[in-house]
């Protein structure tokens, strides 16, 4: 688990989640700031994030 920064895309603050790069699956979290929710996407290799995706799942 490693902690990455990223800009919710509702609110824009900048908020952090813990990241597991045994996930493999898509998931929704709630950003701490503005509590919307947030799909989030992640993609690992050899336990490196090499892509990442936070979207609005309301448009």
């Amino acid at each position: 688990m490693f902690e990455h920064f990223f800009q919710c895309p509702y609110c824009w603050e900048e908020i952090s989640m813990l990241l597991d790069p045994s996930v493999t699956a898509t998931y929704v979290e709630d950003c701490e700031v503005c509590c919307n929710p947030i799909q989030i996407s992640t993609r690992f290799e050899a336990g490196d994030l090499v892509g990442f995706e936070a979207l609005n799942i309301e448009q």
